[in-house]
């Protein structure tokens, strides 16, 4: 989802509203109360819901023992000695 900024023609209060694109903007300013709330134009940011991505996923999970068993041996592996073919 998306997350907006906004900035109050009033009181000049800024803050930033994680909402759904098909959501209407924002108008009454949280601080003054008055109607007069701007989206400001900025690359927008967003937040990845659910699982499937990175966040939820991957980022904090460490390699399982078996995965590290089996690096462990591919890095001890010593590498084939290449027979010579004189004849």
């Amino acid at each position: 989802m998306p997350i907006y900024e906004y900035k109050c023609e009033s009181c000049g209060y800024i803050f930033e509203e994680l909402q759904k694109i098909s959501d209407a903007p924002l108008k009454r300013c949280p601080k003054c109360q008055k109607e007069t709330l701007k989206k400001q134009i900025t690359a927008a940011g967003f937040k990845l819901k659910g699982s499937g991505w990175y966040e939820t996923d991957f980022k904090n999970k460490k390699p399982s023992k078996e995965s590290k068993s089996l690096n462990n041996k591919e890095k001890n592996k010593k590498p084939e000695k290449k027979k010579d073919n004189k004849d």
